[in-house]
């Protein structure tokens, strides 16, 4: 059995590479890449944690669902954004969006 030490190791890892990449990219694709890892690395703690406090219960397999549910659901939304300003300002960087500016 795999220490669970390790998998929080791993899923703080992939959380500050997450929160690394949302905090210095510009790009709004790169931006919402590291939002996906940042929530998997969530999700890998759920599932770990269910595993070794109630083996015989599936909470947190049923919460990572729901997360994985809700992340495709901002993806989707979001690319729909992302591919809508690109059309209108020929650019995914984020500093040069100010459409919702007066």
């Amino acid at each position: 059995m795999i220490p669970l030490e390790y998998f929080l190791i791993l899923s703080a890892a992939l959380f500050c590479i997450g929160l690394y990449g949302v905090l210095a990219r510009r790009n709004a694709v790169l931006i919402l890449m590291s939002i996906e890892l940042m929530l998997n690395a969530v999700n890998i703690n759920l599932v770990a944690f269910s595993s070794r406090l109630a083996p015989s219960e599936f909470l947190g397999q049923i919460f990572a669902i729901f997360v994985i549910t809700v992340a495709a659901a901002e993806v989707g939304l979001a690319l729909a954004i992302v591919i809508r300003l690109y059309r209108n300002r020929t650019s995914v960087n984020v500093d040069e969006i100010d459409i919702m500016k007066w």
